[in-house]
């Protein structure tokens, strides 16, 4: 298994962190890339725990943040955005996502509504297309639309390092063992994951590693088998939960079969812990019951 998932720098540019959302150790992945005194972050750690993350950055010579990309308006992905700025509030912090999550960042009470969390507006975003490049003083990266998971999101290549950030546009991958699927509402369209799906392995010799949010960058044959893989286990385990509900819509039952079929050797969520990821479940299946599966 070829997966980085300490807490440090990993290639010539770009550093991994633990943003501990909901206080889950490995569950959500924050990226640094520096490049002469020029730093992105790619999405923000849990609000309650910024303040020890720029202690962090500060620790490690990665202050001051210039500029912060959201890959999509997801709450977990945001929900750090307004403390951050609030801390460093002397910096003029450009935020970067796509042009089509503009709306969804300034008016977040869908979104709020859906989660059940309640996450601040973010205001003054620049919006990104398909192609556009962001430059940190020389390292050129490229922004893709992977559409799917949500309608906003998109995917960062750095072609100098040879990686890419796909956002949740694959599956939330914590290890081996352990992995869930895209599928998440309130705007999940099929017809688009399947797109990103074609998109990344049309693409898969453009880059050796893959960064993931949920949880750590997979390289080399992993990379592959993740590539070769996600299409088979969005569609299986779509069906699998269109045929649970259908039997029994309790959200403990699926996901307890969940853990049976899919993860049953995951030693993060055993059959004693997948009850705290219950909350996720029910988001998957408010997802299929709004895309009209179920």
């Amino acid at each position: 298994m070829v997966i980085i998932d300490a807490e440090g720098k990993f290639n010539e540019n770009t550093y991994l962190f633990d943003g501990k959302y909901m206080n889950i150790p490995h569950f959500l992945t924050v990226y640094v890339i520096e490049n002469n005194g020029v730093r992105l972050m790619i999405d923000t750690p849990q609000e309650t725990y910024v303040r020890r993350f720029l202690k962090k950055l500060h620790e490690l010579g990665l202050f001051p943040i210039h500029k912060i990309l959201l890959t999509h308006s997801h709450c977990d992905h945001i929900s750090g955005v307004t403390n951050l700025l609030k801390m460093i509030k002397e910096l003029d912090v450009e935020i970067l996502a796509s042009e089509n999550a503009i709306d969804n960042l300034k008016n977040p009470e869908k979104m709020n509504d859906v989660f059940g969390i309640k996450v601040k507006p973010v205001e003054d975003v620049i919006g990104l297309k398909e192609g556009d490049i962001i430059n940190l003083n020389g390292l050129v990266l490229e922004v893709l639309n992977l559409f799917g998971h949500t309608m906003d999101s998109i995917g960062i290549l750095d072609k100098k390092n040879r990686n890419l950030f796909p956002g949740d546009s694959i599956m939330a991958r914590q290890d081996n063992e352990t992995f869930l699927p895209t599928f998440t509402p309130p705007d999940f369209h099929e017809s688009e994951q399947l797109k990103a799906f074609q998109k990344l392995k049309k693409m898969r010799n453009e880059y050796d590693s893959l960064s993931f949010p949920h949880y750590g960058a997979w390289k080399d044959d992993d990379k592959e088998k993740i590539l070769n893989e996600m299409e088979a286990f969005y569609h299986k385990s779509k069906e699998a939960f269109v045929e649970w509900y259908n039997e029994n819509p309790s959200i403990e039952d699926i996901t307890l079969k969940y853990h049976d079929k899919f993860i049953p050797n995951s030693k993060r969520l055993t059959k004693e812990t997948i009850m705290g990821y219950k909350f996720f479940i029910g988001w998957l299946i408010e997802s299929l019951k709004l895309s009209g599966f179920i």
